[in-house]
């Protein structure tokens, strides 16, 4: 009867549960790995030979064959290295498992020539599938047990040599054991902070749109003159962002984890996600791919910001490609070996200078409305319709700079955007994917964004002028919202409709450059 081994794959971000079926039959001697393996499980068969007679076991002169149960998914990765070696040993009667039940085990690792456990990435996803799927124990790379232990109610066992697991499966062994906790800190360490940006009197209106980008999720675009604090500022605004909660830590961990990304493996992402992707970026780098279909910049985003300097440099098919996340928060990466779905709720940056030389509107610049014009449409319209916030970042004042004046922390912008996050949880609560008035549907807009006939007014007058689409039209209401609950506000206001047609300086540009 064929032995049977708990092991695990990954298809996204979400784990699922393998069971490794290994049988001896009478015949030519060899090793067969069928279920739709990718090569790194094929070439599993020289490692595991090589491990299991280094560690002084016999490799039987059998035909062997492996079976990858289910046979009709595929699956990747050299983690099923450990599974396949002890169910080997096990059908083979070179080991006998005293006082454990192999069935409540799940094990996860890759081996070395010498018999040697190597981490692996996807570990965590792999133990939380190991928890959904009844399997309460589970040994893994000793590099790997801290990662393993996020996972509440599940006993993770680390090794780092296959012999010694032979040895505990057999009772005369000991090993590094840990029993996951819920006692796990998610406390962000910054080094940066909204204190350090100094400059121009105007910048305290300017941070006000900051904080409403941030308080509700909106995207935003920044436009201004080399060296005027785009870069500086858009650093700074995962300071301001919410602290992420357990969940959101171990949806992020756990993208990082599938990448191979995770640099402290024993712990949870705490910091919320920047990514900041130069403009040469490729779409497979910026969207995800690759040959196993692997996460893009979009995904290690998730619950961050994406940040995107100098946008007007990256090629249009690059950016145009953002449109479906920006707005389905996942991106489907498909490939001919696979198709993976990752989380892609990010809070989109950008930044970009008004014209080619980066000097607009000073006597520096040379440039010509055409050659403006021209320039500026390297970023398409159905992008710019994505971006709630579009403002202009003035110089800065030399003067003012070298000034000692005391800007705003980090920490008091925080409070402000953590109260009305605070609101916009309890309105949306039990409403799947709505956390923030950026994620508003049709439907919640028209329930939550009631406007007074005098804003009635003013945004028709708006539209008259500059021609927004009806996805403009709905992006200005949900800003309003979010001007409104800074204020805890029950109601949009007058004010808040100025507000928010003050924050598309962009818009105002165009009017005037197609009318000269």
């Amino acid at each position: 009867m064929a032995s049977i081994i708990n092991s695990f794959a990954i298809s996204g971000i979400e784990g699922y549960l393998v069971e490794i079926e290994t049988d001896t039959l009478y015949g030519k001697p060899s090793i067969s790995i069928i279920g739709l393996g990718d090569r790194a499980i094929k070439e599993a068969s020289e490692r595991i030979q090589a491990a299991i007679i280094c560690k002084g076991y016999e490799f039987p002169k059998m035909k062997i064959v492996i079976n990858l149960a289910p046979g009709g998914i595929k699956k990747r990765g050299s983690h099923f290295d450990l599974g396949m070696a002890i169910g080997l040993l096990i059908r083979s009667n070179q080991i006998v498992p005293k006082d454990i039940n192999l069935n409540d085990f799940g094990f996860i690792g890759e081996l070395s020539l010498n018999g040697n456990i190597r981490p692996c990435s996807g570990v965590l996803p792999m133990v939380i599938a190991a928890k959904k799927s009844g399997i309460k124990k589970v040994i893994v790379p000793l590099e790997n047990i801290g990662e393993a232990r996020l996972v509440n109610g599940v006993e993770a066992y680390g090794f780092d040599d296959l012999k010694s697991i032979i040895d505990f499966i057999e009772g005369s062994g000991k090993t590094n054991s840990i029993v996951s906790d819920k006692n796990l800190e998610l406390k962000p360490n910054y080094p940066i902070d909204f204190g350090d940006v100094k400059g121009q009197d105007i910048l305290i209106e300017y941070i006000e749109y900051i904080v409403v980008a941030a308080a509700g999720g909106h995207n935003m675009l920044m436009i201004g003159t080399p060296g005027c604090g785009k870069s500086m500022i858009a650093k700074r605004i995962p300071t301001i962002l919410p602290k992420m909660g357990e969940e959101e830590a171990l949806e992020v961990t756990k993208v990082y984890s599938v990448a191979g990304l995770l640099k402290n493996k024993g712990n949870l992402v705490t910091e919320r996600p920047f990514r900041a992707p130069h403009h040469s970026a490729s779409l497979n780098s910026l969207i995800g791919g690759g040959n196993n279909a692997m996460p893009g910049e979009v995904s290690l985003a998730h619950n961050g910001v994406l940040f995107l300097d100098e946008v007007a440099e990256f090629s249009k098919k690059t950016l145009d490609a953002l449109r479906q996340p920006m707005e389905d928060k996942k991106v489907t990466v498909a490939r001919v070996n696979s198709t993976n779905t990752y989380p892609a709720n990010f809070m989109f940056i950008a930044a970009m200078n008004p014209c080619p030389c980066g000097y607009h509107g000073t006597k520096k610049c040379k440039c010509t409305d055409y050659e403006i014009l021209k320039y500026r449409q390297k970023v398409s319209g159905p992008i710019l319709d994505r971006i709630d916030i579009q403002k202009y970042v003035h110089p800065v004042d030399f003067i003012n700079l070298t000034e000692d004046k005391k800007s705003r922390s980090s920490v008091k912008l925080r409070e402000r955007v953590e109260r009305a996050r605070e609101i916009q949880r309890l309105r949306y609560k039990g409403i799947k994917d709505v956390n923030c008035n950026a994620q508003m549907t049709p439907g919640l807009i028209k329930e939550y964004c009631q406007l007074e006939e005098d804003s009635k007014g003013l945004l028709r007058m708006a539209y008259d002028r500059y021609g927004y689409s009806a996805r403009t039209y709905d992006k200005f209401l949900k800003i309003a919202r979010t001007f409104a609950d800074l204020d805890n506000s029950p109601k949009i206001r007058k004010e808040d409709i100025m507000n928010v047609l003050l924050s598309r300086d962009l818009d105002k540009e165009k009017t005037r450059m197609y009318t000269v």
